[in-house]
């Protein structure tokens, strides 16, 4: 295992203030919306504009990378539920090589493959069996799609440590996640992202 080096705090707390800037030029809208959970709410948020953008997908990538690496157990690998996932997971594997400690990436698939192997996931050959897994969301408003993605990694014979993301929405991902025992952690939060 290479030795990492020391998080210079100034330097995250630069990183995180930036990112949120990102966030809410390219991916807050304040207007009425229905969520795909059902729900109404004032404002929508596009992760996708921020994750697909090149800043935005290289400091998400470094301060999701860092908490990963700050975990208590060492994850083996970083996956999560298309599509939000996708350049999350992709940023951090590929952030994780850079840093010349190789954190290999999957995806979850919404529904199965529908020819060649009917697979739920992509990238497995990469992980290693019985791997401790980080699932990785870019918002978080009911804990409905990483409890798809925990499941899925579950039935792989992965566990999983954390479940992080780039926003909690506040309205009861976390408490669900909890309730089932995956501690949620987040780099922005509701009233972070609608405070400025």
């Amino acid at each position: 295992m290479p030795k990492r080096k020391p998080i210079n705090a100034e330097e995250t707390l630069k990183d995180r203030s930036r990112l949120l800037e990102l966030l809410r030029k390219f991916s807050l809208e304040k207007r009425d919306v229905t969520l795909s959970s059902g729900r109404k709410s004032n404002y929508y948020v596009d992760g996708k504009q921020t994750t697909l953008n090149p800043e935005g997908i290289y400091l998400t990538a470094k301060l999701l990378y860092q908490r990963i690496r700050a975990l208590p157990l060492r994850a083996d690998a970083v996956g999560g539920l298309t599509l939000g996932a996708d350049p999350l997971v992709s940023g951090v594997a590929l952030w994780s090589q850079m840093e010349k400690d190789p954190l290999p990436a999957f995806i979850v698939r919404k529904e199965a493959k529908g020819h060649g192997t009917g697979a739920w996931m992509e990238g497995l050959k990469n992980v290693p069996p019985a791997a401790r897994v980080v699932i990785i969301e870019d918002v978080v408003t009911t804990g409905d799609s990483a409890l798809r993605a925990i499941a899925r990694s579950e039935e792989s014979g992965f566990s999983v440590i954390r479940v992080m993301a780039l926003l909690d929405r506040q309205e009861g991902g976390r408490e669900i996640l909890k309730e089932k025992g995956y501690e949620l952690e987040a780099i922005f939060n509701r009233e972070e992202l609608l405070g400025g």
